[in-house]
């Protein structure tokens, strides 16, 4: 008899969610990557007031995978090693509160595993600078607009795509080969 499967959610916003989504679709044990809006005020909330900067979300996606294939510690690790944890409410040429690093826990297990990370991450200090990754309760998740889902496989020729993802990829697919689907 097999081992029965454990779904697990995990929630992370690490800048332009078409990023963080095609980087998490390729892991072993991911289920599925939503990509949507969490941690500010405004209901259900558009791309275009999003992109405004003054909802108080962030882009964000929605893990759901399985705890048997893969940790969240695993997950935490690929979230820090493809975006910068240490620049504040950006990444790269991306600006704003939407494109900050947090993660949003589901639960006090995670929230205790990911201060662990960034404690040991910073006392290494890993990334030369510190990191301002903030580690808050996952609260209601906003689905985007379904052209956002899925967005790099369905648009890998883009300008955005070519430039900004397909690195990532290619990183992940470099150091985390153990990690990725077939």
């Amino acid at each position: 008899m097999g081992i029965q499967e454990r779904t697990e959610v995990a929630t992370f916003a690490g800048g332009c969610f078409w990023c963080t989504e095609a980087v998490f679709l390729e892991l072993k044990g991911v289920k599925s990557v939503v990509s949507g809006y969490i941690g500010g005020e405004t209901i259900d909330p558009t791309y275009k007031e999003i992109c405004g900067g003054d909802t108080g979300h962030a882009e964000a996606i929605q893990i759901t995978y399985d705890a048997n294939e893969i940790a969240f510690g695993e997950l935490l690790e690929v979230f820090f090693a493809t975006h910068d944890p240490t620049t504040l409410n950006r990444q790269g040429n991306d600006v704003g509160t939407q494109y900050r690093s947090e993660i949003f826990y589901h639960n006090e297990m995670q929230k205790e595993i990911s201060e662990e990370y960034i404690s040991l991450l910073a006392n290494e200090n890993t990334f030369g600078q510190p990191i301002v990754t903030q580690v808050s309760p996952v609260s209601t998740f906003y689905k985007a607009e379904d052209y956002h889902n899925n967005y790099y496989n369905e648009n890998k020729s883009q300008g955005y795509c070519s430039y900004v993802i397909t690195p990532k990829i290619e990183k992940l697919k470099k150091y985390f080969q153990e990690k990725l689907k077939a």
